[in-house]
Parts: C-alpha cells; structure tokens; sequence
C-alpha cells in the first residue's frame, strides 16, 4: 500500500507540473521542455520507488537483530545486566517516529506566524503566574547560575509548556528506531546509550523515560546526552528529575545556559528599524559590531529614536528578510542557538522573556 501511495502522489504532482508545461504559453518555450518534463516524472517515480523500498526494508525481524546488536555494545560499556534486561525488553519498532521524522513540516511560516503561536497571550499570563508563583526558587538558581529567572521561564515555557507538554513515547524505543533507519545512526545510537546510562546511574527507570518522537525528554526537552552533560539534582535526592522536580528542572536549564556562555550581565536583543540597506547581516561571529557601527549604519530603536550609546557587540538578522522583523542580537543570543538553532526559537524566547519583565 505504501508504494502504490507514494508512485500515485507523484504522478499526480506531475500531472498538474505537466499540465503546466504543455499549457499554450509553452509554446514559447524551448522545443526540449517537453522531453525534460518527462525525464523528471521518471526520475520522480524512481525516487519514489526507492524511498518506498527503503521503507520496506524497515521489518521487525530486522529491528530485532539490530537491537540485539546493540544491547552487546551496551554490555560492552559496563552497564549493568539486570537493568539491561528490564530495558531491552520493553524496547518496541515504532515506524511512526520514522515516518515523523522524514516527513518534518515543510510550510514556511513567517516570524509573525511563529510568535503568534508560541507566545499568545495566554501563554505570556502563565509564563507570569509561574514566575511569580515559583520568584524565590526562581531567583535562588538565578543567583547560583548567572541566568535571569525570567529566561529559565521563558524556555521553560516555550520548550514542554511549564512541562504540560513532555511527551509519551519511550525514548528507548524512539531512539532504536531511528538508529535502525540509518540516516543519521550515530547521533541516535549515542544518544539511545547516553539513555541507558541515565537508567543505569538511577535517574529514571523504563517507565519514566519518556519524550518526544526524536527522544527529546522531560520539562527541558533534554536529548540524553545533553542530560548527561546538564540536568542538576537540584534538590538533592539522588535523582536528576526533569520529568517531575521543578528544582531539577530550572537549575538543569541555568546549568545548560551558563555552560554554554550566558552572561547575567547583558540580555538577549532587540527590535529595530532600517532607515536604509545594511552592508553585513546574520549570525556569523565576524558579523558581530558594536551599536555604534549598526547606528551609523542607520539602524534605530524600534521607535525610530537613537540606539543607546553602549559599548556591546551586536549581530543584525533579519529572519524574514528586510521586510519582516529585524533585530539586534548580542551574546546571549548567540547562547540560546546552542539550545535551538532556529532564530525563530530564540527570537520567541527572547519576547516572552520581555513580556514576563513587563509583567503582561
């Protein structure tokens, strides 16, 4: 079934691409447009047909002997044998992460679109009650870590939405079935290793081991091997417990930022204004000037007025071109890729930690 859908997709998509090129303004066109469209159907069918192909070649039996391979790597590392066991079996071929995995959104939104929907209104009221709820924990790690409580809100918020939104799939299982599809195997095969060292040092067992489709875990949305290298025990039990401890939780997120170069000293950007083109733009270190480059550039607040006279270094982008939001970004910025490499993301962690500042 699956090959007879994916053959009949594309050649419905061909149809309509063909539909086009043989339209009367083709006529326009060069004598050979005919003969490449038909080149391209085939190659499309091909493609197809190998995609399904490798689809197919996903079978249990073969999970299962992939597995038992890696369960003698894991031996191999030292983890304990009886956790092991409890682990191994619970492990399932879930074709569903892979199939999510390849067919990933690929609608372009726009900036506006994204903030709309990671940061409504709703959220910003939320984001501010569990500030306020959580304000001497919060500032405690704060003062600890280096990091502004209203940034650990923030990604708090938009990563498992205050760790309402953790997800239900066990990550072992999520993780060998990625490995086993084999496009990217070693970034998941690490991190399904990394997952079982979680189990065996006693930070979650089987049951609890729970995340996204691509293994990404608990109220931080950790993969496990960035658990390994910040979740904190905050509270000090013996546990790591991103899933359940709100401790664990906002100190893992101030470890990770800390770790990672935030400043505690500076924040994150700002929305500005061109008055006309700018010669450099995008996050690359060498694009970084200070605000005074970017105001003779003729780069203003967002309300026209000067950009303050601040000796810090700023990147410009412009995540929908020229015509859509434009901002200046300084380190702390720069930090929060490291967690996300969306400037999407990062933007919508930035304007809700602002809204949390504002307080609405």
């Amino acid at each position: 079934m699956l090959f007879n859908a994916v053959n009949c997709s594309f050649i419905y998509l061909k149809k309509v691409r063909l539909r086009k090129t043989f339209a009367p303004n083709s006529r326009k066109r060069n004598l050979s447009s005919p003969l490449s469209s038909i080149v391209m159907l085939f190659a499309l069918l091909l493609q197809g047909t190998a995609q399904a192909n490798v689809q197919n070649d996903l079978t249990e039996e073969g999970f299962i002997a992939y597995v038992a391979k890696l369960k003698e790597e894991a031996l191999d590392k030292g983890i304990d044998k009886g956790k092991l066991d409890e682990a191994f079996a619970a492990i399932t071929f879930r074709p569903t992460v892979v199939t999510s995995d390849k067919n990933q959104p690929e609608k372009k939104i726009t900036l506006d679109d994204y903030l709309a929907s990671r940061v409504p209104d709703w959220k910003v009221k939320q984001a501010v009650e569990k500030y306020n709820k959580h304000k001497a924990l919060l500032d405690k790690i704060a003062g600890e870590y280096g990091v502004q409580a209203r940034f650990i809100v923030a990604l708090w918020g938009n990563e498992s939405n205050f760790g309402k939104i953790q997800g239900n799939y066990s990550v072992l299982s999520a993780l060998a079935s990625l490995a086993y599809e084999g496009r990217r195997e070693k970034l998941f095969k690490d991190n399904f290793f990394a997952a079982l060292e979680i189990i065996d040092k006693g930070h979650a067992d089987v049951n609890t081991l729970k995340g996204s489709w691509a293994g990404a875990m608990g109220q931080t949305q950790f993969m496990p091997i960035s658990f390994l290298n910040y979740a904190v025990d905050y509270n000090g039990d013996g546990k790591k417990d991103i899933w359940g401890t709100e401790a664990d939780v906002f100190a893992s997120i101030a470890n990770y930022l800390s770790s990672e170069g935030w400043s505690s000293e500076g924040t994150w950007g700002r929305q500005v204004k061109l008055s006309r083109v700018v010669p450099i733009s995008g996050l690359a270190k060498a694009n970084m000037k200070p605000l005074s480059y970017w105001k003779a550039k003729g780069v203003t607040r967002f309300d026209g007025s000067e950009l303050p006279n601040v000796d810090i270094d700023a990147s410009l982008i412009m995540p929908d071109g020229e015509k859509g939001r434009v901002y200046l970004v300084y380190d702390n910025f720069h930090t929060l890729m490291k967690w996300n490499r969306s400037s999407y993301f990062g933007v919508s962690v930035g304007y809700l930690s602002e809204r949390i500042k504002r307080g609405y």
